[in-house]
């Protein structure tokens, strides 16, 4: 659905845009035929193309009537469906946030208050440098301690 939609709004967008500016080439052209000859050198009124007048009006009308529309509906539903994707990916990232906190507090429970990067990171299997992110945003949260271990690991001490 969502390819059928994006499709659906590049043509739209692809379209009113041709045809606004078919519009707005034949208002241009409109202008230029009325464009003033020089004096002495012709009369005026004998060489100007009423047939190709109205054909440039028609153009112009008919540019600006399906155009507009169709630019219209077709940033439309590119602006829905930007907005939509903004609020999918608004849910999935609140909803990895839920996921990481029961993983964490089940681990907080299971370890009596003990955690390192590495056990939270496999268990959530998330890189290690989010994984330190996430607990050290957890640890000013809750007050934790650090201790290293002689080897440079860190592990978080929360008070349960």
């Amino acid at each position: 659905m969502k390819t059928s939609e994006k499709l659906a709004a590049g043509w739209l967008i692809v379209l009113g845009f041709m045809l606004t500016t078919i519009s707005a080439q034949a208002m241009i052209n409109k202008h230029l035929m009325f464009k003033q000859i020089p004096p002495g050198a012709y009369d005026q009124n004998d060489y100007i193309n009423h047939h190709a007048v109205a054909e440039l009006d028609t153009t112009a009308v008919n540019g600006i009537i399906f155009g507009l529309p169709s630019l219209v509906l077709g940033g439309w539903l590119a602006l829905g469906m930007r907005r939509q994707g903004k609020k999918e990916h608004s849910a999935i990232a609140k909803q990895m946030d839920l996921h990481l906190q029961s993983m964490f507090y089940r681990m907080i429970a299971e370890n009596e208050g003990r955690i390192t990067v590495l056990g939270f990171a496999m268990q959530s299997q998330l890189p290690a440098a989010e994984a330190r992110e996430f607990l050290d945003e957890q640890a000013k949260q809750f007050n934790a301690n650090f201790k290293v271990s002689e080897d440079g690991a860190v592990s978080y001490h929360f008070d349960i």
